[in-house]
């Protein structure tokens, strides 16, 4: 145990190092997610069929399909059409369109909690549609929605491993050079497990925080 608690503390940096690029990457992809979400939402909704069959056709995709496999199609599909971008890059697309089909499905509960009065009465006091969604219906969608959205991060941040396959320098990457490096997969992986761990837990602890200070505002 003290081997391990020694090594760790050695590896601390590089694995800090590797957890930052995976927090950068998966809250890009949640806020990106969220407003393509919104998008997805609407769409859903649209008196258009093609509108709501296209967000139809969307959440199927992504919600039945590996993480995996629309990361190599985000990562290889723009070079054959003659575009290099950037691993980063690659796997924010990615993950950002994945989640964006399972917060349109959260988003939809939390846009049907809003009574209709609220928006009829905005309406009546001259506000646009644009002015109402952002101003009056995300706010309340966030706050009804936010333990699934907090869920949802979490669940991004443990689907972004798989990016490690295209080279980006993320936690998991960085354990399996140091993996590699040490010839002690066993220990590396409890580390970056531990480090996951962390992650996760300051997301839940921030994200009921969160709900505390909101739930002490209506009172």
């Amino acid at each position: 145990m003290t081997d391990f608690i020694t090594r760790f503390i050695h590896w601390l940096p590089m694995l800090a190092q590797g957890a930052l690029t995976t927090a950068a990457l998966c809250l890009t992809a949640m806020v990106a997610g969220f407003l393509v979400g919104i998008g997805v939402w609407q769409m859903s909704t649209s008196p258009l069929r093609i509108y709501r069959m296209t967000a139809h056709g969307w959440v199927s995709l992504f919600r039945g399909t590996p993480v995996l496999v629309q990361l190599l199609l985000c990562f290889y599909l723009p070079s054959q059409l003659g575009l290099n971008i950037p691993g980063f890059v690659a796997a924010a697309l990615a993950l950002t369109l994945n989640t964006a089909a399972w917060q349109s499905q959260i988003l939809k509960s939390g846009f049907a909690s809003i009574h209709p009065g609220q928006l009829e009465a905005a309406a009546i006091c001259g506000l646009s549609p644009r002015q109402i969604l952002w101003r009056i219906q995300v706010p309340q969608v966030i706050r009804t929605t936010l333990p699934s959205l907090i869920s949802e991060l979490i669940d991004v941040i443990k689907a972004s491993a798989v990016v490690s396959v295209i080279a980006l320098t993320d936690l998991m990457r960085v354990g399996q050079q140091l993996a590699s490096s040490t010839y002690q997969p066993l220990q590396v992986y409890l580390a970056v497990a531990l480090v996951y761990l962390l992650l996760t837990s300051l997301l839940a602890l921030l994200g009921r925080q969160a709900e505390r200070h909101w739930q002490r505002e209506q009172r």
